[in-house]
């Protein structure tokens, strides 16, 4: 169980830290993140998060570790 909420977890923050990270570079628009280097720097930290997440996760997953 614990594997399936860091797979999910994780592909929630990436996915998230992407978009946040798209508004923050201005590549994005229609919210009031849009254009604001705080969220581009935000969304790269939640994302690389995420991604260690997913990561980890995959790696226990194939390595047997159903826990």
């Amino acid at each position: 169980m614990k594997i399936w909420i860091r797979l999910i977890g994780g592909a929630l923050l990436l996915f998230s830290g992407v978009v946040w990270a798209l508004q923050g570079s201005g590549a994005v628009g229609g919210s009031g993140m849009s254009g604001q280097a705080q969220w581009l720097v935000i969304g790269l930290f939640v994302a690389v998060v995420g991604a260690i997440l997913l990561v980890g996760g995959v790696r226990k997953l194939r390595a047997g570790d159903r826990g």
